[in-house]
């Protein structure tokens, strides 16, 4: 039973004492009184009560929790106020409980030990999931970061339900907080300044170009590459920018940018067919139709990182689930 089953059976118990003693009207309101001091009740008038129905001693009571004999007698005068009975009788090497005292010691202990069962964490299961969890991924974690950790998901927990999102990086703070979604996997520039994170690893940008460009074997300065033509990957939004751009701008280069699609997926396919370059992540490639160019630099690293709200931080499946992405990419 609950704990708030527990009491309205101990007041079932109080009242079966009553109707001998009151008439109707004088009974309901002994019962509002009852029912008023058993909202008083409290955990350590509980305790002091389990206590005494093990000790039948005051003095021995007090030492034990660390009170003195004055407190527990306080404390028994407001049970007595509470359960209308004397609940305690002095006897020469103690005292004794009366029969309502004995009879609420069974239920006295099923509750104390309800209310220490409430502060000891479950055993975490994952095969005994059944839950959702919801992600968002951008192209380029659907392709690298989903299939391992999906993997692990189905194989540890099958019965926990997973929906992977479109990645929507003008909501995404609205969307953590609200609870609509558990985690995200993206680049930090998409992440607001509210989220928490926890970095999967670095990538790295390979400059590259259909297999039949007559750009191979040829070496590329960052000048020259950034006079080619261009396919950037706008994930987010729709536009001719790309992540490398301030690379370019820090050398006094504005690249020669002349198309955008908004996937990685389709990024290779658009390369191979056209006369542009793109600036593909490592970790997609190789790919059938395009080849890495010769270039004497490369952009700098990236991180790619999961992301959540705050208010996740200390769910056990959310982190079971960080615990999975950290099997799958170590820190480098």
């Amino acid at each position: 039973m609950s704990y708030a089953e527990n009491l309205a059976a101990l007041t079932e118990d109080v009242t079966t004492l009553v109707p001998h003693r009151y008439n109707k009207k004088q009974y309901v309101l002994v019962l509002i009184t009852i029912m008023n001091g058993i909202n008083r009740l409290d955990l350590k008038q509980l305790r002091v009560l389990q206590a005494l129905l093990r000790e039948r001693n005051l003095s021995r009571v007090a030492s034990q929790m660390g009170l003195t004999q004055q407190a527990i007698s306080e404390q028994l005068r407001k049970l007595r106020e509470v359960f209308d009975d004397r609940l305690f009788i002095r006897a020469s090497n103690g005292v004794t409980p009366t029969p309502l005292a004995e009879q609420l010691e069974a239920r006295i202990n099923h509750i104390l030990i309800e209310v220490e069962r409430l502060l000891e964490p479950e055993a975490f299961n994952p095969a005994s999931l059944s839950g959702l969890f919801t992600l968002s991924a951008t192209d380029y974690a659907v392709q690298v970061i989903l299939p391992p950790l999906l993997a692990r998901l189905r194989a540890q927990a099958p019965g926990l339900r997973i929906v992977v999102r479109d990645f929507e990086a003008d909501n995404l703070h609205s969307l953590l907080a609200s609870g609509e979604l558990d985690l995200a996997l993206t680049f930090p520039a998409f992440t607001p300044d509210s989220c928490q994170s926890m970095q999967l690893f670095c990538e790295h940008h390979i400059c590259v170009a259909g297999n039949d460009s007559e750009l191979h074997n040829k070496p590329l300065s960052v000048a020259e590459v950034a006079a080619l033509p261009q396919l950037v990957v706008s994930p987010s939004r729709a536009n001719l920018r790309g992540s490398a751009d301030d690379w370019f701008a820090a050398q006094g280069l504005t690249r020669n940018i002349v198309m955008s699609v908004p996937s990685f997926a389709a990024a290779p396919d658009c390369v191979a067919s056209t006369d542009c370059v793109a600036f593909l992540p490592s970790r997609i490639l190789p790919h059938p139709k395009v080849k890495p160019l010769d270039t004497d630099a490369l952009p700098p690293c990236f991180e790619l990182i999961a992301a959540w709200h705050s208010r996740s931080s200390h769910d056990r499946l959310h982190g079971w689930v960080l615990g999975l992405l950290r099997e799958v990419f170590p820190e480098e």
